[in-house]
């Protein structure tokens, strides 16, 4: 005998329960007109049912009436109606109503009634009389007042007790009676033969309390702990708990007992609390059911969602009995309602909990095994192998080694590194298994990759395949800043191939040599100490026509040494432009980058682009993030040099933001140094010094383009802050380093004209001028258009007078003819100082708003600034653009802007582009930010607002913080 009403948890109210209550007072008062009302009430374990029946009998509608509760706890004849009537009421009165006599008095004591003839069960006479007894009792509690039945946990009532309450309810047409019949859903029910008579015959009016919803969590959590909770640990105890009152209420008390509060670090322990408090809610439901609910519980644990027949082999069980056992689960909460698996992976998890390791691993080996047998996926297997604490069966390095190059095939290189790890558990000694497993490394933990092809050389049995361990080592070495152990592997390969007999090389072992001997050629073009023995090697070599990878990498690190020297641009140009026939691999990833960079520097920047945008949407298809990184970056030091800051800055900050947080050392140098590039430009100094000095120096000893860049970077921070002297040591430094290194491209980091212009600020022009001199030799040797701009414009700062005005005056000119936008902007703006030092404010006003425009359609921030404060003191005046943000976009995010505003789709528009939707929403997030627009929905607006008809630019709507020079006064 229990009353449960009088313990529980922290009450709340949330909106399904208060309809609830508000159903029950309306038959309530349907009751007191008279007849007899039923109603069920339905809920999982723990739903609420109780709490409910609880506030029903404290609230208004029980007040004026005669209420009896009671909760079944056993199967004893009459044990419901004991408990019901365990609390005799007392009537108006105050006198207690009449106790009923006879059987039905000794039904209610639980003394024998008078027992059938040879058994010891009631006779049909007895149960008869006991039924009269108690329902004439019911009568007399009813004459004056409503009688109010509530009978709990009614899924363990006894036979009699349940026919007792359908005699009642035959007999009480004519009475205020209101019986409320509450059961576990899930349950099934002691005496279903009588309840389902009940539930049919008498026509109740059902009520099942589903799981809180979100909100009403959020309520209960407000209850539990006096304050609202964050949205994130709110939705941690509602997915734990699965929305279950008494699973919620339990984990906020363990975790309010603890001192835990309802913010983002309650979120972790709310998880790790969670899990102990849903597994005792499952071990509470199967330990109350027949164990084969527990193997097909188990079964679910293992496979998932399957069918029943895949389920039931697993479990060693019919199919049917295994739809059953769902069917249970389903009712009990621990399946979910819309499918054939748990409501939560942690219920799954809590499933599997309390089986022992030996019999956990058998389950997931019958499973993979089941699996196989019915023609699924190695993928489908490997989810069952990855599980195993040990793989002691030779079948399984050949499923998971499939699934792990059906892994790599849909992006997804964790799950293939997962893979292949555990294949090296059974295959310690495979070269194969550790050269595919670093090749996956390589672009996310490349020291670790190095491990394994340091290993796997030893383990090689021919030069063959320590020539192809090799080339791999050559290239990791160059992400790991190990290109000097790169170097000495790949000396030891050549080595040993030079000493192999010449007879019965074919071509793939020709092909293999080449791409070793290119290989080292690129590892030592990355290597301070060993470019010159590089150059010295690229010198003696014959260009090949590219039409393997391995000639295809030798002629762009060709181009990329001959590049650095600074001569024969024509020849950097034809051997970068065989070599962007390499596709966009992994294994041809080098090559690309090294052409793209001799492209950018003989101001080929269309092609030098596409070969980056190859391998961006290669990295971003194919989920290699530090080589989508690496290409990002580069891209945005290409976009910074044309002077197109909106998009470098887009770029380097997606570089920086694909790198955060993976702990990739070394990968991070280049994003790093790109943002900062660009930030500097926009007046944002403070943000890239802060960039820069996450820069582990270590790691740049030995390279010898990021050096260079990272020098450069550090110096106009220094410059941008003030500190002109500081700035100028680190151009000098970078410019010595790369005369020990005979890089001698004018166009490459033109360190010689920022300190041209510091020297020349420093009134130290004859220093300035031996500089320039330096720069216009090596520009002359170059050729392009852009070095001899850069030339002309460093002897200009660096001369004094009308001469050096001469040399700004045809910087403009070559600099216009060049890609290089932002340095033509400068150029204009130097001018413009001079002419006003000469005297000639109108020719200098000219000049600065033509800086002014350059600069706002670049994005310099920082120099249409300078610009326009120096055109102020010249006598000019400042007004609103007339240049159109549209000369900011990049001719394919106008075209996928023009899209956008007709209505495609982002689907529709990667088709129509063959790229891919994340493409579509990286570029359409770039127009949003350089049109000053919030999204989508303003687009059409955005785009209409800066074109005219006929397609005449116009202002935008909303000006820009960058303006332009207006007329003279």
């Amino acid at each position: 005998m229990r009353n449960r009403l009088v313990t529980r948890g922290p009450s709340a109210a949330p909106s399904d329960r208060d309809r609830a209550l508000s159903t029950l007072a309306a038959r309530a008062v349907d009751a007191r007109s008279g007849g007899a009302r039923l109603v069920t009430l339905y809920g999982r374990a723990g739903s609420g049912k109780t709490e409910l029946l609880r506030r029903f009998r404290a609230s208004d509608s029980c007040r004026r009436a005669t209420v009896l509760y009671g909760a079944c706890d056993g199967p004893g004849d009459y044990s419901g109606l004991r408990a019901l009537f365990a609390e005799r009421p007392a009537e108006p009165g105050g006198t207690g109503a009449a106790p009923p006599p006879g059987p039905a008095a000794d039904a209610l004591a639980g003394r024998p009634t008078k027992p059938g003839r040879g058994s010891g069960a009631p006779d049909g006479a007895a149960v008869q009389s006991v039924l009269r007894d108690l329902y004439r009792h019911a009568a007399a509690l009813a004459w004056d007042r409503p009688l109010i039945l509530l009978l709990d946990d009614v899924h363990r009532c006894d036979p009699l007790s349940l026919t007792w309450i359908d005699f009642l309810l035959r007999r009480a047409d004519h009475l205020p009676v209101l019986v409320v019949l509450a059961c576990r859903s899930e349950a099934e029910p002691a005496a279903p033969a009588v309840l389902a008579d009940i539930t049919t015959q008498r026509r109740p009016l059902p009520i099942s309390l589903a799981p809180l919803d979100r909100e009403e969590a959020a309520d209960l959590v407000r209850d539990a702990f006096g304050q609202v909770g964050k949205d994130t640990f709110v939705d941690r105890v509602h997915a734990v708990s699965g929305g279950n009152p008494r699973t919620l209420t339990r984990l906020l008390g363990q975790l309010r007992a603890h001192g835990v509060r309802p913010d983002e670090a309650g979120e972790r322990s709310a998880a790790d609390m969670g899990r102990h408090v849903l597994a005792r809610s499952v071990r509470e439901v199967l330990e109350h059911r027949p164990p084969w609910v527990g193997d097909v519980a188990r079964a679910v644990a293992v496979l998932g969602e399957e069918p029943a027949e895949l389920l039931a082999a697993l479990a060693g069980v019919p199919a049917a009995t295994v739809r059953e056992g769902l069917r249970v689960l389903r009712r009990a909460g621990v399946i979910a309602a819309d499918r054939d698996d748990f409501a939560h992976d942690m219920v799954r998890a809590s499933v599997l909990a309390g089986l022992d390791g030996a019999t956990a691993a058998r389950l997931r080996t019958d499973a993979a095994l089941l699996l196989s047998d019915a023609g699924r996926s190695s993928e489908e297997l490997a989810c069952q192998l990855l599980q195993l604490p040990v793989l002691d069966q030779p079948w399984m390095a050949g499923v998971l080694r499939d699934a792990a190059a059906h892994a790599e095939r849909r992006a997804a290189p964790d799950r293939a590194r997962r893979c292949l790890r555990r294949v090296l558990e059974l295959e310690p000694e495979s070269v194969a298994v550790r050269l595919e497993l670093a090749r996956l490394l390589a672009e996310t933990d490349p020291p670790q990759s190095l491990r394994l092809l340091a290993d796997a050389l030893p383990l090689a049995v021919d030069s063959g395949e320590r020539a192809r361990v090799a080339v791999l080592y050559g290239r990791v070495s160059i992400a790991a800043h190990r290109t000097a152990d790169g170097l000495r592997v790949l000396d030891e390969v050549l080595a040993e191939l030079d000493s192999a007999p010449a007879n019965g090389s074919g071509p793939a072992e020709q092909e293999l040599r080449h791409l070793a001997e290119s290989t080292l050629l690129l590892v030592g073009t990355c290597d301070r100490t060993a470019l010159a023995a590089a150059r010295s090697r690229a010198e003696r070599l014959t260009p090949p026509p590219g039409d393997t990878p391995a000639q295809r990498q030798t002629l762009a690190t060709v181009s990329l040494l001959t590049a650095l020297g600074g001569t024969e641009a024509a020849a950097v140009s034809t051997h970068a432009r065989r070599a962007l026939r390499s596709a966009a691999t992994a294994t041809e990833s080098w090559s690309l980058l090294a052409a793209a960079f001799g492209l950018t520097l003989t101001d080929e920047v269309e092609d030098a682009r596409c070969a980056l945008d190859r391998l961006v949407q290669y990295g971003q298809d194919h989920a290699t993030l530090a080589g989508r990184a690496r290409a990002l970056s580069i891209r945005s030091l290409l976009n910074h040099g044309v002077g197109a800051y909106p998009d470098a800055l887009a770029d380097a900050a997606a570089a920086v933001e694909t790198i955060s947080g993976q702990g990739w050392g070394s990968a991070t140098i280049l994003p790093r140094v790109a943002l900062a590039t660009v930030l500097v430009e926009r007046g944002e100094q403070d943000r890239a010094q802060a960039l820069l000095d996450g820069v582990d120096h270590d790691e740049l000893g030995r390279s010898v383009v990021e050096y260079h860049w990272h020098l450069v970077a550090r110096a106009r921070v220094r410059a941008a802050r003030g500190d002109l002297t500081g700035a100028l040591e680190l151009f000098l430094h970078c410019g010595r380093s790369m005369t020990e290194l005979d890089v001698r491209n004018s166009a490459h980091l033109p360190w010689w004209v920022d300190a041209a212009v510091l020297l020349a600020t420093l009134d130290r022009h004859e220093e300035a001028r031996r500089l320039a001199e330096l720069g216009r030799e090596q520009a002359e040797r170059w050729g392009t258009t852009r070095a001899r701009g850069l030339a002309r414009l460093a002897l200009g700062v660096a001369t004094t007078g009308p001469a050096g005005t001469a040399h700004l005056a045809a910087a403009t000119e070559l600099l216009a003819a060049s890609p290089a936008r932002a340095a033509e902007a400068r150029a204009h703006h130097l001018l413009g100082q001079a002419q006003l030092r000469e005297g000639k404010p109108r020719a200098a006003r000219e000049h600065l708003r033509a800086a002014i425009d350059l600069a706002q359609r670049c994005g310099a921030t920082a120099l249409g600034a300078t610009a326009r404060t120096l055109l102020v003191s010249a006598g000019g005046r400042v007004r609103r653009p007339t240049a159109s943000p549209l000369d900011l976009l990049t001719a394919t995010e106008r075209t996928v802007a023009d899209l956008a505003a007709g209505g495609a789709s982002n689907r529709a528009i990667a088709e129509t582009l063959f790229v891919t939707v994340r493409t579509v929403e990286t570029h359409l997030t770039s127009v949003y930010r350089k049109l000053g627009i919030a999204g989508r929905a303003e687009l059409a607006d955005g785009l209409r607002a800066v074109t005219a008809p006929g397609g005449r630019l116009l202002a935008p709507r909303t000006p820009r913080t960058t303006v332009h020079a207006d007329t003279d006064g």
